[in-house]
């Protein structure tokens, strides 16, 4: 067996995939790697193979020896737990919350809160730093106004949401899952004393759910909906105006917007240093005639799956009128995310009001200068420099 390849790979482009995985994803769709911490897992690349995992029960989300090592593996495995002992009944919990009806309900809010952002970054003078302008403020906003939570909380919540989602130190991040849960353990306890117009409040009225599995929902629903479109806002606009054709179709015809927020899902980057998306063999299995064995890691890298040649042609080209119902960026089958909705409208109106607002706007610095967060498992840019 050849030696494993070494994690992370360089990425070397905020825009294209690593060289070195682009190379492995044309050697075959599954790789033997050796993490950054030094284990063992295999790497899925390619598009068919990540597809079919993705919604495999041969595949766990947790890894209860590591749990039992390490007290924040075991926090997240709480955060997790409800979905993977009994996932079908947790999502037909959630979904209700994320219908067209509900959705439809809040937009009004996240236009509104959009409206006012870009009126602040119209009064500044450029270059201005989008990420903290819009990117970071945006989703805090929403998620507090669909949830319940109190707007002067956001600062609070956003920051364990963060220290949570690090991973360059592991005593901040369980300090930031401790506050999370902590919070919200006090947040379901009022909701259940003083019910509103929130989906926490919903989620609370919910015949038969007990209190941990509410606290569950909500920390789950807080520490997913934050920063992963934080992340996806900042490199769905970069990916546009890193091409002023793509960039100027949808600015001239916003009707194509839905499909260019689908376009730069398939494309956002993640944490280079991140694999992919950790999953645990419950038993052997092979796949693309490799054996994998009960208990080895497999990361399933969605990023590289949604680059496959085989299934998108030029993958490495925007192309905001680009067929995607085959992308993965939320997953698949029962494991769709459930969020992704949510996502999709608050892309869908940013990009709708930016475009109207800021037709001539432009990357105030060369693509090769901005870099990708590597503290976070959610990934997204440093920072994105803009003048128009």
């Amino acid at each position: 067996m050849s030696t494993p390849v070494q994690l992370p790979f360089e990425q070397e482009d905020v825009l294209r995939l690593a060289p070195r995985l682009r190379e492995l994803q044309s050697q075959g769709a599954v790789h033997r790697v050796r993490t950054p911490d030094g284990g063992a897992a295999w790497l899925v690349t390619g598009h068919a193979e990540v597809r079919q995992l993705l919604d495999d029960d041969r595949l766990s989300r947790t890894n209860p020896d590591l749990a039992a090592q390490d007290p924040g593996s075991a926090l997240l495995a709480s955060l997790l737990g409800g979905f993977a002992t009994d996932h079908a009944r947790m999502r037909a919990l959630l979904e209700p919350h994320f219908s067209p009806e509900r959705m439809a309900e809040l937009r009004p809010y996240v236009e509104k809160q959009t409206g006012q952002l870009l009126d602040q970054l119209a009064e500044r003078t450029p270059p201005v730093d989008l990420r903290e302008a819009v990117a970071l403020s945006l989703p805090i906003q929403v998620m507090c106004e669909w949830l319940g939570v109190p707007q002067e909380d956001k600062d609070r919540f956003g920051g364990w949401t963060r220290d949570a989602a690090g991973v360059g130190d592991p005593v901040r991040s369980k300090q930031g899952l401790g506050g999370l849960f902590g919070y919200c353990k006090q947040l379901v306890a009022e909701k259940r004393r003083n019910p509103g117009d929130d989906a926490i409040s919903r989620i609370c009225a919910t015949e038969g759910i007990t209190d941990d599995e509410v606290l569950g929902l909500t920390a789950l629903l807080l520490f997913g909906g934050y920063e992963t479109t934080v992340a996806r806002i900042g490199t769905s606009i970069v990916l546009l105006l890193s091409d002023v054709d793509q960039w100027r179709a949808v600015v001239d015809d916003p009707a194509l917007i839905p499909g260019a927020v689908e376009e730069t899902l398939r494309m956002s980057m993640p944490n280079p240093h991140n694999g992919g998306m950790p999953r645990y063999a419950v038993t052997d299995f092979e796949v693309d005639g490799v054996v994998i064995r009960a208990g080895d890691p497999v990361l399933l890298n969605i990023i590289a799956a949604n680059h496959d040649e085989a299934v998108f042609p030029a993958p490495g080209r925007v192309d905001v009128t680009r067929d995607t119902v085959a992308s993965l960026v939320f997953g698949h089958g029962a494991h769709h995310c459930v969020g992704a909705a949510l996502a999709r409208m608050q892309l869908q109106v940013v990009l709708t009001q930016l475009v109207a607002r800021f037709p001539s706007l432009r990357l105030a610095v060369g693509v090769d200068e901005l870099e990708l967060r590597t503290d976070t498992l959610i990934g997204g840019l440093v920072e994105l420099p803009v003048t128009w």
